[in-house]
């Protein structure tokens, strides 16, 4: 069974993504640096600031087939220069990740409900941080 797990994940890891279909290279990023700002980083202007920035953008974020989440956040960490680990560390709504307001219906063809979570985010931003601290 662990083995299993292991191929799986293995697999999933392994496998070609497509390119994100936003082009995150040419976002404006001052929604998120200037309000979050260093040296304390204040969670709630932080995390407020990171949902206004990718709400927007939740179903592609979500979508785990592209690239949309490292992407995104590269540009955010180039921009903001922030420590690793600290949307992962100080963003956190509960385990399945943060919630994003309702886009109204003419945004979304498939809103469906009050909220959307952009679930993996949470994820991308631990797996990062542990893989910017392995290669220091």
């Amino acid at each position: 069974m662990v083995f299993s797990a292991l191929s799986l994940l293995q697999e999933g890891i392994l496998q070609t993504k497509k390119a994100c279909p936003v082009n995150f290279e040419f976002l404006n990023y001052t929604i998120i640096t200037s309000r979050c700002k260093g040296p304390k980083f204040p969670p709630e202007s932080c995390c407020s600031a990171l949902k206004d920035f990718a709400c927007p953008y939740v179903e592609q974020i979500n979508d785990l087939t592209n690239e949309c989440s490292s992407t995104m956040f590269s540009y955010i960490n180039l921009y903001g220069k922030y420590p690793p680990g600290l949307f992962a560390s100080e963003c956190r709504e509960g385990k399945l990740g943060l919630a994003c307001p309702a886009l109204a219906p003419s945004a979304s063809e498939n809103a469906s409900g009050s909220q959307q979570l952009i679930s993996n985010l949470l994820m991308l931003v631990m797996a990062t941080a542990i893989a910017t601290a392995i290669l220091l």
